[in-house]
């Protein structure tokens, strides 16, 4: 248990802190890791400590060892309302703003105790190590791959459509042409300004001009209110964040949807609080 929680506060006196441990008996039990592991563990960098690469590697493995150790003890199952836990979620900022109010009040009706962190979408990689370290709790994002301790479930399908304000040019007659001819706002958490939309329509022998770059989806009502630009949305996220000033149509030609999928480890199939937020989230993205 120790060992669990310096790989995941790297910090000797966090761990101490959270443990309910003196500082000098966590340093010890360090050591003793090193010494049964024959490396650091540890590293102090620039003002921080930074697991070595085989920390990184019992990271999982030592996660699922506890896990298992806890079902075998098979403790009396608490009550919902008497839990006190923190449910990490890693999601992108769209599914974010649908979920994170709801979760708040549901929440402080049914189980106060349950407190969620919503982590930076940072991509499927990010997310599958995330997982497996147990850095993470949940996702809720597109995550196409088959890991065996990984489960998915398809939230919904999403389509797409194209915001504007209600007063641009092309909101009465809108097409293709109009849709190419007006500057886009096109949503990245990394900064890219080109898309698979774009490849698609290069393999057309068609392309659209990229104005603006942004990295969260809360951004765009604002830009689109105020200029000529123009945003392919998620309808559902669409539908929450627009206001007055926007309008929301077809785009003029065939564009695939993408699905919205939540991931959990197997490892945490029987976490009550888990499975209890998780839950939540079907119910609020299935409405």
């Amino acid at each position: 248990m120790i060992l669990d929680a310096l790989l995941e506060e790297a910090h000797v006196s966090r761990t101490a802190m959270r443990l309910n441990l003196s500082q000098p008996a966590v340093s010890s039990a360090l050591q003793r890791c090193r010494a049964m592991f024959d490396d650091p563990l540890l590293e102090r960098g620039r003002g921080e400590m930074k697991p070595t690469p085989m920390a990184e590697r019992l990271r999982a493995p030592i996660r699922d060892i506890l896990v298992q150790v806890e079902q075998l003890l098979d403790p009396p199952t608490p009550r919902l309302e008497d839990l006190v836990q923190v449910v990490r979620i890693s999601a992108a900022d769209a599914p974010t703003a649908l979920l994170a109010r709801r979760l708040l009040e549901k929440l402080g009706q049914t189980a106060p105790g349950i407190s969620v962190v919503f982590k930076p979408w940072l991509g499927p990689d990010a997310l599958e190590r995330e997982l497996l370290t147990g850095d993470t709790d949940l996702g809720v994002a597109l995550f196409a791959r088959r890991v065996d301790t990984i489960e998915t479930e398809t939230l919904l399908e999403t389509s797409y459509v194209v915001a504007m304000r209600r007063a641009h040019p092309v909101a009465d007659n809108f097409d293709l042409d109009g849709w190419l001819a007006w500057p886009h706002v096109v949503v990245s958490g990394r900064g890219e300004r080109y898309t698979p939309l774009d490849e698609s329509l290069h393999a057309m022998g068609l392309s659209r001009q990229i104005g603006l770059v942004v990295p969260s989806f809360q951004l765009v009502p604002d830009i689109l209110s105020s200029t000529n630009l123009l945003a392919m949305l998620p309808r559902k996220s669409f539908e929450e964040l627009h206001n007055d000033d926007l309008v929301g149509v077809p785009p003029p030609l065939a564009v695939d949807g993408f699905p919205l999928h939540l991931t959990w480890h197997q490892r945490n199939a029987n976490d009550l609080g888990i499975s209890y937020v998780a839950g939540l989230i079907r119910e609020f993205l299935g409405e």
